[in-house]
């Protein structure tokens, strides 16, 4: 289901790979190339069993849709410099070119956007992740979608692979913003009508917009790649790093043969501050996946690895929807505690936070596939695609 997926461990020493990006109607080959030291990245060892491999659990999105329901001229595909790469893949996906638009920063900062070709009565969908930094990528994205609604178009759609200040979404302390329903606001104030998000830090934040969103679930294509391995299902556990990711693990867990599940408790003392106190569950001999939405700095899953191999687990696999890898994240992820750590593209990873255990695929498929059935009007779009994880 991946469109593209790779693993900076299995790279050449000329660090070179080819990925296929599936389309609508046809395959794209792209080839990309990284400059590194020459020295070539040992391979990873993966999960071998002559026992069970677990099923193949998602199928390509050929479902029977008509689509020349709608004029595909009237669809206009934006991108903003946010993650400009997954854009490109979304549009060969659909089979289309990105827009045409120029966007620049004056001296003092301020960002300026001009549409380059017409919008007019078109369903324009701007895809443009709050990723770091995200003051700026957010503005960026208001001030595009002011640019589209002033050109006439008939809809405003902001696919947002990752939403920024989704994690300020309550208060926990006296005096606290909620910046989540805040951000809410000025996207819809701005003039979008309806918002794309992958993997939300929580359901609720769907509740903070006066507008429709689709909740797209980014870790069906982590799943998708688990399930092309060999595992031995009697052995996988899933593991929750904290209480508040209990029903996202269940669900992964479930997918995965119904495999157990063990829960991480930690006590936070600060912001991006955790400590590991106590595991809920036996891991002993086991391979264990720890699934999160995000990474930040890795202070709790990488407390938390280092807790599951003081309990016996055989290996340790993180799994996340986006990596915002914050400073030390690198580090800790790259000590030894992880056999893999897999994360997608709803966040750019610059080659110099690449390590050899790290694979990244993509979910341009997914939100590819995602537009054209908000564009069709597609009668039970998302009912009849609820296991590809979309809401």
């Amino acid at each position: 289901m991946a469109s593209i997926a790779f693993s900076s461990g299995h790279l050449s020493s000329a660090n070179k790979f080819r990925s296929s990006i599936r389309t609508r109607n046809a395959s794209i080959s792209c080839k990309v190339s990284f400059e590194g030291n020459g020295n070539g990245k040992p391979d990873l060892q993966t999960l071998t069993s002559n026992q069970e491999k677990l099923p193949k659990l998602f199928t390509p999105y050929d479902l029977g849709r008509d689509s020349t329901k709608k004029d595909k001229s009237k669809l206009r595909l934006l991108s903003g410099t946010a993650n400009p790469t997954l854009s490109q893949e979304i549009a060969s996906y659909m089979g289309l070119d990105l827009g045409d638009l120029k966007i620049k920063r004056f001296a003092d900062g301020e960002i300026y956007v001009q549409l380059r070709e017409s919008v007019r009565g078109c369903d324009v969908f701007i895809v443009q992740p709050t990723c770091p930094p995200a003051n700026e990528n957010l503005m960026e994205l208001l001030v595009m979608i002011d640019a589209c609604r002033r050109a006439s178009a008939k809809t405003v759609t902001a696919v947002i692979p990752y939403f920024g200040y989704a994690r300020a979404d309550r208060k926990t302390q006296g005096r606290e913003s909620i910046a989540a329903k805040l951000v809410a606001n000025i996207i819809t104030e701005a003039g979008a009508d309806r918002v794309l998000a992958c993997d939300l830090h929580s359901g609720q934040s769907i509740g903070y917009f006066d507008i429709p969103v689709n909740h797209i679930h980014g870790q069906a294509v982590i799943l998708d790649y688990l399930a092309s391995k060999t595992i031995c299902a009697e052995d996988l556990v899933v593991v929750s790093p904290d209480v508040g990711g209990v029903a996202r693990a269940r669900a992964f867990a479930k997918k995965l043969s119904d495999a157990p599940l063990a829960i991480v408790d930690k006590r936070r003392h600060g912001h991006n501050v955790a400590e590991v106190m106590n595991l809920i569950g036996d891991v002993k001999g086991k391979v264990a996946v720890m699934v999160d939405d995000m990474i930040d700095t890795a202070g709790t899953i990488s407390k938390g690895a280092a807790l599951l191999h003081q309990e016996g687990a055989r290996e340790v696999y993180a799994c996340c929807t986006h990596a915002v890898f914050s400073p030390p994240a690198i580090e800790r992820l790259s000590s030894g505690l992880f056999q893999e750590v897999i994360i997608t593209n709803t966040i750019p990873v610059s080659e110099q936070n690449c390590f050899p255990q790290l694979t990244i695929l993509s979910v341009a498929n997914l939100l590819g596939e995602a537009i054209w059935r908000v564009h069709d009007d597609y009668a039970g779009a998302f009912e009849h695609f609820s296991d590809l994880g979309i809401d």
